[in-house]
């Protein structure tokens, strides 16, 4: 910060006039960060998403690998993928695949402000403009589109666990002989993580509970699956009122 001041402006500052100046707003975010309540969302209702980079051995090479993370706001229930880039459209499949694994749609989907989903966040007003493709998207399959305020990663906080989970869990110090190898690696720790009843964050006797309710209140998918791609580009569908779900009854293993 010195050196750019001096650079840019012309002041020379002392370190200790510096952190004088940012005492007390140092002050302000460690109170607010006592502060904060654990946000608590209905069963069904919110989808968490987020993506996580981590270098992997694949083959021969380490490889940067982006870990797509989907994690119901009720039941804490994850969902993962592996993907070579960050691009919309891994979003996308992420979010399609996601559907599928749960067995349905939430209400509200909660997101980072990836350049590939959100336009513009304003910090301020917290208007949100939306890319047009990724509203469409959310147009057919019935969710609400939410990004978490700028610089505040937080407000996904559980999501924010779940990639944790993943990096250090699932993949930390393992190697695999292709990409392949490694999302088929994925497809089986995901079970066995909930066969074992476990969760980053929830007891093993509330876990498999509150599954039960995401399940319960999860919108079908029904024939939307594989026909994403065309609605998208016509986006001629209404969203789906988040108040009005309809319940189904598959429930997870």
């Amino acid at each position: 910060m010195r050196q750019e001041l001096l650079a840019e402006k012309g002041i020379a500052l002392s370190l200790r006039t510096i952190e004088r100046a940012v005492a007390p707003l140092r002050r302000e975010l460690a109170a607010e960060a006592r502060a904060t309540v654990r946000f608590e969302t209905p069963p069904g209702y919110q989808l968490q998403i987020d993506f996580g980079e981590r270098r992997i051995r694949i083959g021969e090479a380490p490889t940067k690998v982006f870990l797509f993370v989907a994690t119901l706001g009720f039941s804490r229930r994850l969902h993962v993928r592996a993907f070579r880039d960050e691009r919309q459209e891994s979003w996308f499949a992420g979010l399609e695949s996601a559907f599928r694994h749960f067995g349905g749609v939430t209400a509200e989907i909660l997101l980072d402000n990836d350049r590939g989903l959100v336009n513009r966040h304003d910090v301020e007003t917290r208007t949100v403009s939306f890319n047009a493709k990724f509203l469409a998207f959310a147009r057919h399959w019935g969710f609400r589109p939410r990004a978490c305020a700028p610089y505040r990663a937080r407000t996904k906080g559980k999501d924010e666990r779940g990639v944790g989970y993943v990096k250090n869990n699932a993949v930390a110090g393992r190697s695999f002989e292709s990409f392949a190898a490694l999302e088929a690696h994925l497809d089986a720790w995901v079970p066995a993580v909930r066969a074992g009843r476990r969760t980053p964050v929830l007891p093993a006797r509330v876990a498999p509970l509150r599954a039960w309710g995401d399940a319960d209140h999860l919108e079908p998918s029904g024939g939307r699956m594989g026909e994403r791609l065309r609605r998208c580009r016509g986006g001629d569908r209404d969203p789906r009122s988040p108040s009005s779900p309809q319940p189904r009854r598959h429930h997870p293993g």
